[in-house]
């Protein structure tokens, strides 16, 4: 049987076929029933799977991460398209043509990466330049940027995502910053390349995406701030330039301020021109990269509309070709 791709997937339809289980849990329904709730992934998404009566002995033949022969058939739940699986068994990494499940664009990353030097490199204040050059020639942290998701779920949810959500961030705020009176565009531009760095640290790269002991003990926000402080000690140390001190706490608070509310997760609100501005892009090219997704995954039939999704609470209007 022709293996399909999970974007290419659609109601009612016959699934024999290999995925990588980026997830698994055991569950309980109310008749006191055990079933397994999987997350199966390929390169080109995510969709959920469903195995109902099943036992521990199934739940533990495979681990997450593994890659899993399924047979089962789509079946819309919610507005989502879903496979009940009735058939799974372990596979070898052997067995599997693991360009179906590499979702990392080694070449799209290489021309992000340029385009991010070019625009660090290019900002006039002389403190952040030599700050940006701290980042960019430290060879582990570029690598490790180059394929971090800046999500789980959601949106740029993909080994990648991070750094082309940190480039839409700052070529956005270049563009909306010059249009407010007293906000500081090139502050601003670095507060967008560093706002998400923590998450580097905070999810795991590479295949499975979870969160680390580390993101879940402090999570993205402090480590952010953290690995700032590493960059501006080791500019003081290793090139004699000290960052001026408002600057370092201006820098902090972008951080630390960006999810905008504390009830969202961050420890300030934004204070200053550039918080607030940066909170905002933030947000809005979050909703939209999860709306796009919505509307390319969509499998709805309607040439108009999207199903309804419960994650957004609507359904979304299809943009014409």
């Amino acid at each position: 049987m022709t293996r399909i791709a999970i974007n290419e997937l659609s109601d009612n339809v016959s699934v024999e076929q290999a995925f990588q289980a980026t997830d698994k849990q055991l569950r309980v329904n109310r008749q006191g029933g055990k079933y397994i709730l999987l997350k199966l992934a390929d390169r080109t998404g995510t969709i959920s799977g469903m195995v109902w009566n099943a036992d521990e002995r199934m739940f533990e033949s495979f681990h997450r991460g593994d890659y899993i022969f399924c047979r089962g058939r789509t079946q819309l739940h919610n507005g989502n398209l879903q496979i009940i699986v009735t058939e799974l068994n372990r596979m070898s990494a052997d067995d599997v043509d693991l360009s179906d499940f590499d979702r990392f664009d080694s070449k799209l990353a290489e021309r992000l990466t340029d385009r991010l030097a070019e625009l660090l490199t290019g900002l006039h204040n002389v403190h952040l330049r030599r700050l940006a050059k701290a980042f960019l020639d430290d060879a582990g942290f570029m690598s490790k940027l180059q394929i971090a998701p800046a999500a789980i779920n959601n949106h740029h949810a993909y080994p990648g995502g991070l750094l082309q959500h940190t480039i839409d961030l700052i070529e956005i705020a270049q563009v909306i910053g010059p249009r407010y009176k007293g906000l500081d565009v090139e502050l601003l531009m670095f507060g967008a390349f560093l706002h998400d760095l923590g998450k580097i640290d905070e999810i795991t790269s590479g295949g499975e995406s979870t969160y680390t002991d580390r993101g879940q003990l402090i999570g993205h926000l402090v480590i952010g701030v953290q690995m700032l402080d590493e960059k501006i000690r080791f500019l003081k140390a290793e090139c004699d330039h000290e960052l001026p001190i408002d600057l370092q706490t201006q820098l902090q608070h972008l951080i630390l301020s960006h999810h905008g509310l504390l009830e969202f997760g961050s420890p300030r609100i934004p204070h200053t021109l550039e918080a607030i501005a940066l909170h905002h892009i933030d947000n809005l090219d979050a909703k939209m990269a999860a709306a796009l997704s919505i509307i390319d995954t969509d499998v709805s039939g309607s040439e108009s509309w999207t199903n309804y999704h419960p994650g957004i609470g609507r359904k979304l209007w299809k943009p014409k070709s």
